[in-house]
């Protein structure tokens, strides 16, 4: 990296007081919740930790700012953003401060960086990583620079050209060179080991050119448009639908410290219902005594019982990770109901209550136990919410009833098939409550084989894109 600023204090004009309340500000958007006393934390370790060491400031803005570590996920592609370790572009400047970004190097130089990035990587050598990020950004990231509203720089550009993970035999070749005379059988068990810590270190570089490309467009659009656009929000904030694996696994992880915030607050609503309503009758025939002034509010007692929860879950295609998902929050709040009852369904239903037993080992294989052993699919593997909405009516009705609260999960996607609106009617029918969860935003309802609005005219139809969305449904609907 070019021209890296030891001292920090020489940057924009609305110097350090402006990078961290643009760093903060940048992370709350992304769902970090930063208060005043964090951010006044973060002042305060900025204070005692200097601005000469970029490190020590990172650790300590994450010390006083987050409260998770899987937060650090969001917070140190920011972090780069509002306090990079350079400016401009390696080899100079040109006189609007950048260099132009060449439309891509040559294979002689492509070539001699990765040889360059061999040896870095085998020697683990951090700041040569860092320089050959740049390096490669420069050479191979660069497209359009020169035009007023282009981007610049692409870091999917550069290491689509660069492909440093074919480089892992020849780092290990380069390392294992190095080592030369161990016996065979602790050479071999080394390697495994060496292999993943290649990976390890190819992974850094990897996201080391992500950043440097994120902090050169950043000098051309603008550090809050790049940190609001260009970085991974949290996974509560990631759509159910476009969630990736990595993402999925980590809400999972979430299921039970979310289970257990939510059940304080179940715990505290059920104590305020369990005072009643003001019974007015008796009210005022106490309010006698005092003239007639109701001094003393009579409230009907209530017998409060735990309610009974149906769940029924489309577990087709990418819908399948919303239904996991609120299938095991739910589960982990099993004790808050006196029953708790899960159907899953593609284009058949079948029980799977067991499968989502609380405390399971293997949270994340629930989708494939439930696939490969329940009986959801019949001659296709498309959903049908029709016949499953048929099937459940039919075989498993007694499972609703008046203190049965059914919350169904599913995008509505029906394939062109019968809705079968009079299923749901019955359902409806014999339960307290119906609600339907939609993992679609709502512009995309009853568009194509959607049947949303068809639905929602039955039972309440609430949108739930993602887990924060999620929370607050249930939150809000879980019955007491």
């Amino acid at each position: 990296m070019t021209a890296p600023p030891e001292n920090l204090s020489g940057s924009p004009a609305d110097g350090i007081t402006g990078r961290v309340t643009g760093l903060v500000r940048t992370l709350r958007s992304h769902g970090l919740r930063i208060g005043p006393g964090e951010t006044v934390d973060a002042a305060a370790a900025l204070e005692a930790l200097g601005l000469t060491d970029r490190e020590r400031i990172r650790e300590g803005l994450a010390a006083a700012l987050l409260h998770r570590a899987s937060q650090r996920a969001v917070f140190d592609p920011v972090f780069d953003l509002y306090f990079p370790a350079g400016v401009g572009a390696p080899g100079g400047r040109d006189d609007r401060g950048t260099t132009p970004a060449r439309e891509g190097g040559g294979d002689a130089d492509r070539d001699a960086l990765r040889e360059r990035l061999v040896d870095a990587l085998a020697a683990d050598d951090q700041a040569l990583i860092g320089q050959l990020a740049g390096e490669a950004v420069d050479g191979f990231g660069g497209y359009g620079a020169s035009s007023p509203g282009g981007d610049g720089w692409s870091s999917y550009q550069t290491l689509s050209r660069l492909r440093p993970e074919t480089l892992l035999a020849r780092v290990l070749a380069a390392i294992r060179a190095g080592s030369a005379g161990q016996d065979t059988g602790r050479a071999e068990f080394t390697d495994r080991l060496l292999a993943d810590e290649i990976r390890r270190r190819i992974e850094g570089f990897r996201e080391r050119v992500r950043t440097e490309a994120r902090r050169r467009v950043a000098e051309r659009r603008g550090t809050e448009e790049i940190a609001l656009r260009a970085v991974a929000t949290t996974a509560d904030r990631v759509d159910f639908l476009l969630a990736g694996r990595g993402q999925l696994d980590e809400l999972r992880r979430a299921v039970r410290p979310l289970a257990r915030k939510l059940a304080t607050r179940l715990a505290a609503r059920r104590r305020r219902a369990a005072h009643g309503s003001i019974d007015l009758r008796r009210t005022l025939r106490g309010s006698l005594s005092t003239g007639g002034v109701p001094m003393r509010p009579v409230l009907r007692r209530r017998r409060p019982a735990r309610p009974e929860l149906v769940l029924l879950c489309d577990v087709s295609g990418s819908v399948a990770g919303f239904a996991n998902f609120t299938m095991l929050l739910v589960q982990a709040l099993h004790d808050q109901f006196s029953k708790v009852r899960v159907f899953a369904f593609v284009n058949r239903v079948d029980e799977v209550t067991d499968f989502v037993a609380h405390g399971s080992t293997d949270p994340a294989g629930l989708g494939a136990r439930i696939l490969g052993k329940a009986t959801v699919t019949g001659r296709h593997g498309s959903s049908d919410y029709g016949t499953s909405l048929g099937e459940f009516d039919e075989r498993y009705v007694d499972a609703v009833g008046p203190r049965s609260t059914v919350f169904v999960l599913g995008d509505a996607r029906t394939n062109m098939s019968d809705p079968n609106l009079p299923a749901l009617r019955r359902i409806a029918e014999r339960a307290r409550r119906v609600y339907w969860l939609n993992p679609e935003g709502r512009g995309q309802w009853s568009t194509g084989d959607s049947a949303a609005y068809a639905y929602a005219e039955l039972v309440e139809m609430h949108e739930c894109r993602n887990a924060q969305q999620l929370s607050g449904v249930i939150a809000r609907l879980l019955p007491v």
